[in-house]
């Protein structure tokens, strides 16, 4: 079954740490990315893991292989759960975070690669010197790469989630953003889906930020989230 993940969006650990307790049981895994832990840092992903939750750290490494391998290695002694590394990074900073992640065994990271951020769109890509490709075909070319070079899985739009399930191995994992409720507005996401759309395309992990955290209710949120998954 498909796992929700919360988007800690915040600004300090105080907050990360009141969201996670007013969520509850509701959610069990939780997104921190770049805004929170350059304010916080590994305290605030203690913290997340002393309640009990998973963490996904999202910081999309992208530096020399032997800088990236530290840092997987510094995330798995912290007992983070999922990572990113941006795929353009190449074959060698690929294999170092997997091989990294690899020393703590089974209960070490699972490191994602991303592709094409899912703000982007074609206009996008090409303003950034990728001509003539739509954001599929750059996913699918930079997700076999990366997959064959020891990525576990990968970050990718719930638009493309369909093809890559099909294209790569068994096992892989699909981590979808830009996912909302249906009705929910897109926010900065371009390419979005729904819940149900994405788990049923093969999505194993759906991040969801602004249509929990922002909700009235947070925990009815995820619950109902959860419902259409």
């Amino acid at each position: 079954m498909a796992e929700l993940i919360v988007a800690l969006d915040v600004q300090s650990r105080e907050e990360a740490v009141a969201r996670v307790k007013t969520i509850g049981d509701a959610v069990g895994f939780y997104k921190i990315g770049l805004e929170l832990f350059t304010a916080e840092g590994p305290d605030v992903v203690k913290a997340v893991k002393d309640l009990g939750k998973k963490v996904f750290l999202d910081l999309k490494f992208h530096d020399i292989p032997r800088t990236v391998e530290r840092s997987v290695r510094s995330g798995g002694k912290l007992g983070v759960d999922l990572m990113t590394i941006h795929s353009v990074g190449g074959k060698a900073m690929i294999k170092a975070a997997a091989d990294a992640a690899a020393e703590f065994g089974a209960s070490g990271p699972m490191i994602l690669a991303v592709t094409v951020l899912t703000s982007l769109d074609r206009t996008d890509l090409e303003d950034i010197g990728i001509k003539g490709r739509e954001p599929a075909d750059q996913v699918l070319a930079m997700a076999s790469f990366a997959t064959a070079n020891g990525a576990h899985g990968l970050v990718c739009s719930p638009k493309e989630v369909g093809a890559l399930s099909k294209a790569l191995p068994a096992g892989t994992l699909f981590v979808t953003p830009g996912v909302r409720p249906a009705g929910a507005a897109a926010g900065d996401q371009k390419r979005v889906a729904t819940p149900a759309d994405a788990v049923r395309d093969g999505a194993t992990h759906l991040v969801v930020g602004r249509p929990v955290l922002a909700a009235e209710d947070p925990a009815a949120a995820a619950r109902a989230i959860l419902a259409e998954m």
